[in-house]
């Protein structure tokens, strides 16, 4: 092969390299799709007020909440660790990480955020901060508009649960779970939402002696609506100790 083939040859692999490294970086891009119909292609920095902030070029500018349909993003570093604490009840962990990155994206519309925000009320649940829980959750119904408060409701419930009001977390919940049996798509709606909701019914109803109801709703958050991964770990422990427990007890 002559020198010249040989230059030839190695510039067409450069060639290649480089354009599979180009579609590598726009496959890693965030798209923001706003609600006039169009995709826009940039890097999410965050949200600040009521805007998202996106680097596009070498600057940053601000896109309007209201005119975000949703954002394609990968969950940032951390967010993973942050299940895995929280899920592990390494709580310490848990909030130092989640505090971060939900202060730092709620309002985006995306379910990794959602979930990320919510979680951050349910780790002051968790460590008895109730004061906290509910500034939380009050803040992701700010963020998150409408469903937002679906999802607000939720999280008092897990603060009633906690302090074993039971009645004050069944009214809150009963109207959450009526809407998700009602609704013929499993993945629309509140799903995060609809995910805590049963699996904070089956400890109602376990306390109350039910269990053949507890286990019948610890088996929807796991097998109908499994969007909350920390919710679903909690629901399908739960379900098998009154397994265990009871083996006369009919699976749903």
């Amino acid at each position: 092969m002559n020198a010249r083939r040989r230059r030839s040859i190695f510039r067409r692999l450069c060639l290649a390299v480089s354009l599979l490294g180009a579609l590598a970086s726009a496959q890693a891009q965030d798209v923001v799709f706003t609600k006039d119909g169009r995709t826009q292609a940039v890097e999410v920095v965050g949200v600040s007020g009521s805007n998202l902030q996106v680097k596009v070029g070498a600057g940053t500018i601000g896109i309007p909440l209201t005119n975000v349909a949703r954002v394609k993003m990968d969950p940032p570093a951390g967010y993973a660790k942050a299940v895995r604490a929280y899920q592990a009840r390494d709580f310490g962990t848990a909030l130092a990480e989640t505090k971060v990155l939900a202060e730092k994206y709620r309002g985006l519309p995306a379910d990794w955020a959602r979930q990320l925000s919510a979680m951050l009320g349910d780790i002051y649940v968790a460590i008895g901060n109730y004061e906290a829980a509910e500034a939380a959750y009050a803040a992701f119904e700010k963020g998150y508009p409408g469903a937002g408060s679906t999802q607000s409701n939720v999280g008092r419930a897990r603060i009633a649960v906690a302090q074993k009001k039971w009645d004050e977390a069944k009214k809150l919940l009963d109207p959450v779970a009526a809407e998700a049996l009602a609704s013929k798509n499993l993945g629309a709606g509140p799903v995060l939402a609809y995910s805590q909701t049963f699996a904070l019914l089956g400890q109602i109803k376990e306390q109350a002696g039910d269990l053949q109801g507890a286990l019948e709703d610890y088996l929807r958050t796991v097998a109908l609506y499994y969007h909350d991964p920390a919710a679903v770990a909690d629901a399908q422990k739960r379900a098998d100790e009154i397994r265990q427990q009871n083996k006369t007890l009919a699976v749903p």
